[in-house]
């Protein structure tokens, strides 16, 4: 065989390796980001349009999150906010609007106070879906529901939706810190509102 055509041979077969190894390398690495994200993933892969692009996305989120200084509530803060998350609780009844912007208030301490940037919404919430992406959603939802409470435009059954997105999230930082309130030792499970 002619040296060019056995050089032609080799070349090829090494492309279609590296092209095998990288298509090979970009389903692993899609495979972890969804076990990592869950429902953040495709709720991301959505809003994007884009796979890639929300890929990309996840793994700028995974990196600056590495670089922030998250660490949990001491137990004296996490007494203090899980003291203060069953008072707000119990107040819904009789002012949920209320209690639902004391929630997010509440949730942003927390937030500030465990070193994750509060500055910014959207950011704030990209961050912790990187801890947490099974209440990033949840989070969004509570916090777009607080922000029309602020405005007037909600009803109760909004705003009970909204505390109870917000129970979880409380509870996830209070888990966080080690805290574990005996009746939910990790959140709460069935879904229903303790208000």
């Amino acid at each position: 065989m002619d040296t060019v055509v056995i050089v032609i041979i080799i070349v090829v077969v090494v492309a279609v390796a590296a092209v095998a190894a990288a298509f090979v390398y970009q389903r692993r690495r899609s495979h972890q980001l969804q076990q990592r994200f869950g429902t953040e993933y495709q709720r991301t892969v959505e809003a994007s349009g884009d796979r890639q692009a929300a890929e990309r996305d996840l793994q700028a989120r995974e990196q600056r999150r590495s670089k922030l200084d998250v660490t949990p509530l001491t137990g004296e803060s996490a007494g203090r906010y899980r003291d203060e998350w069953n008072t707000l609780q119990q107040g819904f009844v009789d002012e949920p609007g209320n209690a639902v912007v004391q929630a997010d208030r509440l949730v942003l301490r927390m937030m500030r106070e465990s070193g994750y940037p509060v500055d910014e919404f959207d950011q704030r919430v990209a961050d912790i879906s990187v801890d947490h992406p099974d209440v990033a959603e949840t989070y969004r939802e509570a916090h777009r529901v607080a922000v029309a409470q602020a405005q007037g435009q909600t009803d109760t059954e909004e705003l009970r939706q909204a505390v109870t997105a917000y129970r979880h999230l409380v509870y996830v930082l209070l888990a966080d810190s080690g805290d574990r309130d005996e009746r939910h030792p990790a959140g709460p499970a069935d879904g229903k509102e303790q208000s």
